[in-house]
């Protein structure tokens, strides 16, 4: 298959901190298994992190960090396209167009607005079963606890990094979905209403078998940054040894082949992603026969996360301190990001009567 014939995938995730197992295991060590034969594009988000209002300087610390995380895990420029997305400024222009074409209503529906929405505003689950109540505590709302727009019009902004590059493969997780499938609507309305057919609509790469789900170390849910329960690739050995270590477990079992709780099944999890076959086997047999000892099972896995974290977070050490390999990374990716984004808005334009005279 030619290069200009391979299908794009895009990706890219918020510059809103490090990067952690669960990044890694779910979806950049899979980048890095696909760059070979698809078109891949993958990007620093940080026009999304402003949703948030972070603190400018911590931004610009987060965008470099996870590009060089993004590097120290195996991305490699020569064979991506790797960009921040605000050095592409033909998305802010794309970005308003699109508005043009989405309605309040349909945004204001998505689940992930409705939920950070609440938080803002200090609501709660029941508050906002009720459209048009909703929508009421959003309107009313004072100004210490607004909704900002571009909350609001995530999912446009979203749709535009995609459409933008005319991507057709698009990994996202489970919470993304929604926000994907306003893509593809998004594409059809923009195609129908124009009489064109301009933009692909984009699934879901899924890479084939069963999603990875990496559990944090706080006994349920999976890792997350929200919920204070990482690893992450750039945590020094003593910092993650201490984390492993204080990782929630219970009593015990108390009979042979009891079934595990939901802490112990999370640590076997982890065990099973960052440990040889022999170990895993080793504390399965431990706990079936009652004589497992949780603190030489967390020991191991500590040692066995380190094994994929040490190089890792040496390479991002490595990275950080080369400004000169950042900037020529980060000129070259914006180049190429900017050249098909450049030529799709120029069709965009041209289709919505936005032409010089």
């Amino acid at each position: 298959m030619s290069e200009n014939k391979k299908e794009i995938v895009l990706s890219g995730i918020r510059a809103t901190g490090n990067l952690h197992l669960g990044n890694y295991f779910g979806a950049l060590r899979k980048f890095v298994a696909i760059q070979d034969d698809y078109d891949c594009n993958f990007f620093v988000a940080d026009y999304h992190a402003l949703t948030t209002n972070p603190d400018p300087s911590q931004l610009h610390h987060n965008v470099k960090s996870v590009l060089a995380e993004y590097l120290a895990a195996g991305l490699d420029p020569e064979k991506s396209t790797i960009f921040v997305q605000s050095d592409v400024p033909e998305v802010a222009e794309m970005y308003l167009l699109l508005n043009m074409h989405v309605g309040i209503g349909e945004l204001m529906r998505t689940a992930a607005f409705k939920d950070k929405a609440r938080k803002a505003l200090g609501l709660s689950q029941a508050d906002d079963d009720n459209d048009e109540a909703f929508e009421k505590q959003i309107i009313g709302a004072d100004t210490n606890k607004r909704v900002n727009a571009g909350l609001l019009t995530y999912p446009t902004l979203m749709a535009v990094d995609i459409l933008i590059q005319k991507a057709t493969k698009v990994p996202v997780g489970k919470d993304q979905l929604q926000h994907l499938e306003l893509t593809r609507r998004f594409a059809r309305r923009f195609n129908a209403f124009y009489g064109v057919d301009i933009f692909p609509e984009p699934t879901d790469f899924d890479f084939g078998g069963a999603p990875i789900k990496v559990p944090g170390l706080n006994g349920s849910g999976k890792m997350g940054k929200s919920e204070g329960n990482c690893v992450y690739l750039i945590d020094e050995p003593k910092a993650l040894t201490k984390k492993v270590m204080r990782a929630v477990t219970d009593e015990g079992p108390q009979s042979p082949n009891a079934p595990m709780s939901e802490p112990i099944a999370n640590l076997f999890t982890l065990l099973e992603l960052c440990s040889t076959p022999d170990v895993v086997e080793h504390f399965r047999s431990a706990y079936a026969d009652c004589s497992i000892r949780y603190g030489d099972l967390k020991k191991q896995l500590a040692e066995d996360i380190l094994k994929i974290t040490n190089p890792i977070r040496e390479r991002i050490n490595d990275i950080l301190a080369d400004e000169a390999y950042i900037a020529k990374i980060l000129k070259n990716g914006a180049e190429r990001a900017r050249q098909r984004a450049a030529d799709t808005l120029n069709e965009v334009r041209h289709i919505m009567g936005i032409r010089k005279f």
